[in-house]
């Protein structure tokens, strides 16, 4: 119990108090995180490695991805404190949302799950920008 009060109490220090945008955003993290799993493992469809299989690496490589997101979001907390603002910590957090979100969607797709045709030109449009950076 003490090290669980120490945890929060440090994270609390770190963040500032805790808002709906972050906990959407973890509650996005671990959908992403486990959509991706389930591609790879059940289905077998994943891009992001040979032959669409669950790899070690490849989970990894996401789970250091999503600690990147939250020291995005740290930044963004301390930010606000420095310049007094309460938005840019929530801005954060919403872009990564919509991110996230993308790539849950994409991984419905990998599953086979049926999208709407809109859903679709939407994430080829974002795939072709992307591969064009």
């Amino acid at each position: 119990m003490t090290a669980c009060g120490i945890f929060s109490s440090a994270v609390s220090y770190l963040f500032g108090s805790w808002t709906a945008s972050m906990t959407t955003l973890c509650i996005f993290m671990a959908l992403d995180f486990i959509t991706g799993i389930v591609t790879a493992a059940v289905f077998k469809t994943s891009p992001k490695s040979e032959g669409g299989t669950l790899c070690s690496h490849a989970a990894f490589e996401g789970l250091v991805k999503k600690c990147m997101i939250l020291v995005f979001v740290l930044v963004g907390a301390r930010l606000d404190l420095i310049f007094e603002l309460q938005m840019i910590r929530d801005g954060i957090c919403s872009a990564f949302i919509v991110s996230e979100l993308i790539s849950i969607t994409e991984n419905a797709g990998l599953m086979g799950l049926p999208l709407p045709n809109s859903v679709k030109r939407a994430l080829e449009l974002l795939q072709k920008k992307e591969d064009t950076k």
